[in-house]
């Protein structure tokens, strides 16, 4: 029997992984997935769902949906990706990830069965993930989707409310070139019948929600419109304050400046859940925005590394999460700025660039990806645009020199990609 390092070793060379080489991974269709759903018994049938797509503020909405249903009571499954640190990450319940042995044995009994398929990484992690959903007998469990929404794997699923975050350009080779194809990709999450939250939109991207909204005859809601967040502010040691619409503030431990998008998002859809029969009082509500983190795992979002200097890191790697994530660091009072920064390859790199704030030292980088873009590269392409900064073959070598330069009263930002932050959460004492 192979080790559990075998056992992910087996499933990222003998599946195609997105996270590893891109384009060549991604699969188009449903055909695997329903067959390895027939294969396992429909196990998501078991336990309600909720379903969340979007361009950015998925992984956010999805841990803090999580977080207020296990303060209520709730035995709840979490499926996210990517991981940053161990691929158990991905898969959750109470926070608590799927065991080792679990992974082991899952690859161990059903190899037989899906070898033949040649299904993906994202398709086979889905569906241990149902299963084990299933196993562990859950009450209910939040599902974000990988990759776009209507062809993604996880959408086979009948949830209680389908949630869309946003919609912003990111993986244009699949999901289209504009905001109403990519919309539309997400909008395939929306089912019959269905309550979906569309958390933020454009003057592109509403009429499309509403399309097949009225297509299937789902009940939506758009999340801007009667705002439950009037407005927020960051805490100065971290974690935000939220003034709501009934006039109650309550405090957050999530600190970046989108998380008031998110924020807005999800109190909307505790609002739907409401109506679906699930009793979430405002003590579940508040206690879970309290401590997302201590109750779901997550990680990298302006995420707190040290005080003295502060150092911060954080997954935003499109131009809609940059476009939040450039007037937060801005804002930070400091003697001087210190950016770590690294990005893959289907990301716009130069409309990023653009938007980076001249003052900064930066520290180019690249992950230990694949598909990250050499560090030269990001150097070169920074240099035409008169960005000042040295290039690092690892996140390490960027991380411990940006450190070594600072004063205590600098701020180092650590980001540009997910890849990036996950080399940095691996590494002794980063975190």
């Amino acid at each position: 029997m192979m080790t559990y390092d075998e056992t992910v070793r087996y499933l990222y060379d003998s599946t195609p992984v997105f996270e590893h080489v891109g384009a060549s991974a991604y699969k188009e269709g449903l055909d695997d997935t329903q067959a390895l759903d027939e294969h396992f018994g429909h196990p998501h049938r078991c336990y309600k769902t909720i379903h969340v797509a979007g361009t950015n503020g998925k992984g956010s909405c999805s841990h803090t949906l999580a977080a207020i249903l296990q303060s209520a009571g709730c035995k709840v499954g979490l499926y996210t990706s990517p991981h940053l640190v161990d691929f158990r990450e991905r898969i959750r319940v109470n926070g608590m990830c799927i065991s080792e042995k679990r992974i082991v044995d899952f690859v161990e009994q059903e190899r037989s069965f899906f070898e033949p398929l040649h299904p993906s990484f994202f398709e086979l992690t889905t569906a241990l993930a149902f299963k084990y959903f299933a196993e562990q007998q859950v009450d209910i469990a939040v599902i974000e989707v990988g990759l776009g929404g209507r062809l993604d794997c996880t959408n086979i699923i009948t949830p209680l409310l389908s949630v869309i975050t946003n919609i912003s350009f990111d993986h244009t080779r699949f999901l289209g070139n504009t905001l109403a194809k990519i919309a539309g990709e997400k909008a395939g999450i929306i089912k019959k019948g269905v309550p979906v939250v569309i958390g933020e939109t454009t003057a592109e991207t509403r009429p499309v929600f509403a399309a097949r909204a009225r297509e299937v005859g789902a009940p939506i809601r758009f999340a801007e419109d009667a705002p439950v967040v009037r407005s927020s502010v960051a805490l100065s040691g971290g974690g935000r304050e939220y003034r709501l619409s009934d006039g109650r503030t309550v405090c957050g431990e999530l600190s970046g400046d989108y998380q008031e998008a998110n924020m807005n998002t999800v109190l909307t859809a505790v609002e739907e859940l409401h109506r679906q029969g699930i009793a979430l009082s405002e003590s579940d509500v508040e206690q879970g925005i309290a401590a997302v983190s201590v109750l779901t795992g997550l990680m990298g979002r302006w995420q707190r590394l040290r005080e003295r200097p502060l150092a911060v890191c954080d997954t935003g790697h499109n131009v809609g999460g940059w476009n939040y994530l450039v007037g937060q660091i801005k804002a930070q009072p400091c003697r001087r700025l210190r950016i770590v920064f690294g990005m893959v390859d289907d990301k716009d790199i130069d409309r990023i660039l653009a938007m980076l704030p001249r003052e900064a030292d930066f520290y180019w980088t690249q992950a230990s990806s694949h598909r990250a873009i050499p560090a030269a590269q990001v150097a070169g392409k920074a240099a035409a645009i008169g960005l000042r900064g040295r290039s690092y073959a690892t996140v390490g070598e960027a991380w411990q020199q940006a450190l070594a330069d600072a004063s205590p009263e600098d701020f180092i930002f650590v980001g540009g990609s997910s890849y990036v932050v996950a080399d940095l959460l691996a590494l002794p004492k980063a975190g």
